[in-house]
């Protein structure tokens, strides 16, 4: 195969990673942002990830890859923590404001952060791709409310908590985008040896306690399995192409989260929403076009 054409199909591959990772992460907020409104945000999150714990556990068993360098394990165990806190932040604020605003916010730091992280240890897309991602990040901004429609059912305090779940995103996308390739799903296995406990530690320290719905419980699950595929899927995509262009395209997730809230719980979605979606998927073209 020529250089050329393996040089544009595995920027490709990455963003179709990329993509697939957004869709899935978006669908896993959804289950965990539902599943919050029925528990303790904390014990969502801490039954997912358990779940995901099990099963990243069992698939690294299965693959039988080696036990990873002392530096991989690290970064994912810094990864972990930082995803714990973003997805503890992101069912709180899910609970208690409106979902097509609170995933968007978060978004925007989950892309900003890795962006400048990439550009400043080296990395240069395309100047095509640049333009995507300030599409991208325009975007984010347009379906949250930060530009546009004011959404009064959603308090500035809320919004900060989203704010922070968004930094816990980018910070996790980073710490993974630094693990050693050859590593397998090592890194993730790490993750969840912190997430959990820490997760644990704020359910002892809040007293938070499982309500009576099973339903809930049962999202909880449901959410934790999908974050781990999408998890799975970011870090193989992160491995094949740029941070800075990776992480914008995962940063895409509120998208799937935005449609089914409307869908299923009829939040209303404005105008400027709609442009943001649409930018969304323009900017999605503009970083596949740009090499990674």
């Amino acid at each position: 195969m020529p250089v050329s054409e393996v040089s544009v199909r595995l920027p490709r591959m990455s963003i179709l990673l990329a993509l697939s990772s957004a869709i899935v992460y978006g669908v896993a907020d959804y289950c965990g942002g539902r599943a919050s409104r029925f528990h303790p945000s904390a014990i969502v999150t801490v039954v997912g990830q358990v779940v995901s714990f099990v099963l990243i556990s069992l698939a690294v068993l299965a693959i039988g890859t080696p036990f990873p360098s002392t530096a991989t394990m690290a970064w994912g165990l810094f990864a972990g923590a930082a995803g714990a806190i973003g997805l503890a932040s992101l069912y709180y604020a899910f609970a208690a404001g409106a979902m097509t605003v609170v995933a968007p916010i978060s978004a925007v730091a989950g892309a900003v952060l890795p962006v400048m992280v990439g550009v400043a240890t080296g990395e240069r897309p395309e100047v095509i791709a640049y333009v995507g991602i300030g599409l991208a990040i325009g975007a984010v901004a347009l379906v949250s409310g930060a530009v546009g429609e004011h959404h009064s059912a959603t308090p500035r305090s809320i919004m900060a908590i989203a704010l922070l779940a968004g930094v816990g995103f980018g910070v996790l996308f980073v710490a993974l985008d630094r693990t050693d390739p050859g590593s397998g799903l090592w890194p993730l296995v790490a993750a969840r040896a912190s997430s959990v406990p820490l997760l644990l530690a704020i359910v002892a320290v809040t007293g938070a306690r499982v309500g009576t719905q099973r339903r809930g419980l049962r999202l909880a699950v449901v959410a934790g399995a999908l974050d781990m595929a999408a998890n799975v899927l970011y870090l193989a995509a992160v491995r094949d192409g740029l941070l800075s262009l990776v992480a914008v395209v995962s940063s895409l997730y509120p998208a799937s989260t935005v449609m089914l809230a409307f869908a299923i719980d009829h939040e209303r979605v404005n105008r400027w929403q709609v442009l943001g979606m649409v930018l969304a998927a323009v900017a999605l073209v503009l970083v596949t076009l740009g090499r990674a």
